[in-house]
């Protein structure tokens, strides 16, 4: 009976395999900014352009900062999204 070598392995595993993982996770810290953003948004009931506004720069950068896909996002944009939304952003390093 032939053994599956993925068996017992971790799904990052088969990311790092596939040379993908870097850019996999990338994309999905992304998409949960983005959520965390549209969220606060709602909430607060802020249109895109009110984000904007509030942010001094064009809708065309918020509309970048939103799109869960666009990992180019600088830390800056990310910062500045917070603290107008009244948030603080937190990064930090872990154990890989």
């Amino acid at each position: 009976m032939n053994k599956n070598p993925h068996i017992g392995s971790s799904f990052d595993d088969f990311l790092k395999e596939e040379g993908i993982f870097d850019e996999v996770n990338a994309v999905a810290i992304k998409r949960v900014i983005s959520w965390q953003v549209q969220q606060e948004m709602e909430s607060k009931q802020w249109t895109k352009k009110v984000l904007a506004e509030r942010m001094d720069t064009s809708r065309s950068a918020v509309d970048r900062m939103l799109d869960p896909e666009n990992t180019s996002v600088t830390l800056k944009t990310l910062d500045r999204t917070a603290s107008v939304l009244g948030k603080r952003l937190k990064i930090e390093l872990v154990d890989a």
